[in-house]
């Protein structure tokens, strides 16, 4: 389970935000960041039995955890990166594009020391803040760890409610992945405004489109 080990240990007078993100994977809908800072170390003492990793947690777990997290004092941050910036962008400088904009929303409000994000790479480019990486990052910090559950959750109800005007794909179930109703979808369907054109599959569906 991921606790506040790693946070305590940077030794720092200040605001530390952990940052992950959901859906680099996916060929439909945007990359989510989530940013989570505790300032204070009791509301993360009492989160840390529901905080774990977003992929092992149940979605009734996940959600659980979320409206804790919303409920607990934490200042929470949430950025997106669009279909169009991840085409443009490649879905790595999107996701850090993403991560920037949910650590802006804490910015806003309160002055950020350090950053913890999850991998093995630092975003170079508009990063206004002293960050590490930590490979696994969402089973060892507890901040990072928060950030995936609100990254994911946010996400999921993102694909939810693009599933009730497309709900020929599943996304309501699958989150934009290549799951097998997802593929059946295109192959009946198409593409919509939301599948990601820069990836392979869906270029395969648009080069044999003008053939």
């Amino acid at each position: 389970m991921p606790n506040f080990e790693i946070e305590n240990s940077l030794n720092i007078n200040g605001l530390i935000v952990g940052v992950d993100e959901a859906g680099r994977g996916p060929w439909a809908g945007p990359v989510v960041a989530g940013a989570v800072c505790f300032p204070d170390l009791k509301i993360a003492k009492e989160l840390i039995p529901f905080i774990n990793d977003s992929k092992k947690l149940t979605p009734k777990k996940r959600e659980r955890a979320f409206e804790l997290l919303q409920k607990s004092g934490a200042y929470i941050g949430v950025g997106q990166a669009s279909v169009d910036e991840i085409d443009s962008l490649n879905i790595l400088q999107a996701t850090f594009l993403a991560m920037n904009r949910a650590v802006s929303q804490i910015q806003e409000k309160y002055s950020i020391s350090f950053t913890l994000i999850d991998g093995n790479r630092l975003p170079k480019t508009n990063w206004c803040w002293p960050a590490k990486a930590i490979i696994n990052g969402d089973a060892l910090s507890l901040s990072i760890a928060a950030g995936s559950i609100i990254a994911k959750v946010t996400r999921d109800r993102i694909m939810q409610n693009l599933a009730k005007e497309f709900p020929m794909y599943g996304w309501e179930k699958n989150a934009g992945y290549g799951a097998p109703a997802h593929i059946a979808g295109l192959q009946k369907f198409g593409i919509t405004i939301h599948h990601r054109k820069s990836y392979a599959p869906i270029a395969k569906i648009l080069q044999s489109q003008k053939k």
